[in-house]
């Protein structure tokens, strides 16, 4: 049944069974129940990820720090919330959720701060226009706030725990599971990360970090011929009704992008202008994050994206018979993986995994 299976969808069946590495007898070839484990899903995109998957009949459970269900702004709990399972857990600690990882067949990990100073995440859900100011000053170390370079590291809040290392430790345990099912399609690992389109608002850390868990992820998912890594690159993520304080924002910005893309090819563009001035302009900086003119100039380019869009790319992308979703996937190839693309057709490529990170 397999056989005519692949047959049917056209798998080259000789070149997969060639690169499938042994299995021990004791271990059944079944079709896999979509099962998948999503990391932070009360959260803004988590929440989403969880609503797609549920509509694509996936069997969705959840952990987070408080193991709560996702509520609205009113407090309410949607139907769909009803058909997850929510479990508390700490991403940094394994023990806590090891139970889970052999019944999944992917993982998304959403955790992740834009800011170390964890305020801002209220101010932008009740539209604090000086709460969310006062997170960024106050992640710059301005305005009586902690200096970056103090105990920033090694506080739970911090860049490198949230975006980076929580991630690698998730991605860790699940790689060292021992699947109660064998499957002949490598289960995947999807981390949101983001493109480089914040600086230098917000510090560069943010996106170091995010760039440094890709690198990591990916060492580790390429000695495991049974495992897939994707790295989902949003750009700015909006959503006019959960999050309204971003959605002025998020429409100058995507009027930049059109702007861009409909100029002519003969004529200067201000991102143009930026990425030219940009190499002159650098000082020392770290591969992962280049001079902050360039971070800019994607900024002018690179539409924002609805949440829902991204939730529905990475419900794509754990498709167990999608197997060639691997890779950097940024907001147009998000846009072609949905099947809306319109819009971002002249879009910068994102490229793939094995050639940026």
């Amino acid at each position: 049944m397999i056989a005519l299976l692949r047959m049917k969808r056209g798998w080259d069946s000789t070149r997969r069974v060639a690169s499938r590495p042994f299995r021990p007898a004791n271990l059944t070839m079944e079709p896999a129940l979509q099962r998948i484990l999503v990391v932070g899903g009360n959260g803004f995109i988590g929440s989403a990820v969880c609503k797609a998957a549920l509509a694509r009949g996936v069997q969705v459970t959840s952990i987070s720090s408080s193991g709560r269900p996702y509520r609205t702004l009113k407090g309410h709990t949607p139907a769909w919330a009803n058909k997850v399972d929510w479990q508390k857990a700490d991403a940094l600690r394994p023990e806590t959720y090891a139970h889970i990882l052999p019944n999944v067949t992917a993982v998304v990990h959403t955790l992740g701060t834009l800011l170390e100073d964890g305020a801002y995440k209220a101010a932008v859900r009740t539209g604090d226009v000086v709460g969310l100011v006062g997170s960024i000053t106050r992640s710059f170390g301005v305005g009586g706030g902690k200096s970056p370079l103090g105990s920033a590291a090694s506080s739970a809040g911090s860049y490198e725990t949230m975006n980076r290392d929580s991630a690698l430790r998730v991605c860790d345990a699940f790689l060292s599971a021992t699947p109660q099912t064998e499957s002949s399609d490598p289960k995947a690992f999807v981390y949101v990360s983001a493109e480089d389109t914040l600086r230098p608002w917000i510090p560069a850390r943010y996106i170091e970090t995010k760039r440094e868990a890709e690198k990591e992820i990916e060492s580790m998912v390429t000695i495991k011929p049974n495992f897939r890594a994707v790295y989902i690159r949003p750009s700015l993520v909006y959503h006019a009704h959960l999050r309204p304080l971003v959605s002025p924002l998020a429409a100058l910005l995507d009027l930049s992008a059109t702007v861009h893309r409909k100029m002519p090819s003969n004529l200067p563009t201000p991102s143009a202008i930026l990425r030219t001035l940009a190499p002159v302009l650098a000082s020392a900086q770290s591969p992962s994050s280049p001079s902050p003119l360039e971070s800019m100039a994607n900024a002018m380019t690179i539409p924002p994206i609805h949440v829902e869009h991204v939730a529905e790319a990475i419900a794509i992308a754990v498709d167990p018979s999608r197997i060639d979703i691997r890779g950097v996937y940024g907001v147009r190839e998000m846009r072609e993986l949905i099947g809306w693309s319109e819009k971002g057709q002249e879009l910068p490529t994102s490229g793939h995994v094995n050639q940026h990170v």
